[in-house]
């Protein structure tokens, strides 16, 4: 595990496209039990370890994932996530350009359980959630675009459908439309940024990931900084 941040009360793992971060039916061991087992150790704690789950990333998604160490930030935290109250900022590589260098992308998906995947359209559609997310073309390389994105909803796979929904796929999402997969198995989609109000110090917090050490990803050198949404 990569530790990009910890205080009291919040710690954040920069992931991996092979790590996930709660138990699922694979029976892989996830994060919050990496985390306890991390925790327990390095500060020799006799009992049990509290870990509690904030949000979640696809598995084949890189980035910030952000745990609570304690049952008083859990609920807070989980609350500021619910409202929106949290910068989420993400990078993507494309291979095809937007057609415009920035702009909003709003779409109504429908989620397929059986499939995994959803659906994005145009228009209003029974059962369907909106779907709100602004984008901006910060650099590009001889074959593919890094695309900077503000979440504003946090739906089911919303980022990846939204971009293969303008004609943009993540590279290396098999399932929107990429055309080949990546050789590590993830896809070139990474949580780049967290910020928020501390729920407990009710201080500014930042927290960024680094992307993966990969020649694509070290291709797009660009400084961070903060996405002021058009």
């Amino acid at each position: 595990m990569e530790i990009i941040y910890e205080d009291n009360h919040l710690i954040a793992v920069n992931k991996t496209c092979h790590e996930i971060v709660q138990g699922d039916k694979t029976g892989d061991e996830p994060l919050s039990e990496m985390l306890k087992s991390w925790l327990k150790e390095k500060y020799d704690k006799p009992g049990d370890v509290f870990v509690g789950v904030t949000h979640r990333l696809d598995r084949p998604v890189t980035g910030v994932v952000l745990f609570a160490k304690t049952s008083k930030a859990l609920p807070r935290i989980n609350e500021m996530f619910r409202l929106g109250k949290i910068e989420k900022t993400y990078w993507a590589i494309t291979k095809n350009c937007p057609p415009a260098p920035q702009g909003e992308l709003r779409h109504w998906l429908i989620r397929n359980e059986k499939q995994n995947r959803s659906v994005a359209y145009d228009t209003e559609k029974p059962h369907a959630q909106l779907a709100i997310l602004h984008y901006r073309v910060i650099s590009k390389s001889d074959r593919y675009y890094l695309l900077e994105i503000a979440l504003e909803t946090g739906r089911h796979h919303q980022i990846r459908c939204q971009l293969a929904k303008i004609g943009c796929p993540v590279k290396g999402d098999l399932k929107y439309g990429a055309e080949r997969s990546n050789p590590d198995g993830g896809i070139s989609l990474h949580a780049r940024r967290l910020a928020f109000i501390h729920p407990v110090s009710q201080q500014p917090v930042e927290i960024i990931a680094p992307p993966p050490l990969e020649s694509l990803w070290e291709a797009f050198k660009v400084a961070p900084q903060s996405f002021q949404p058009v």
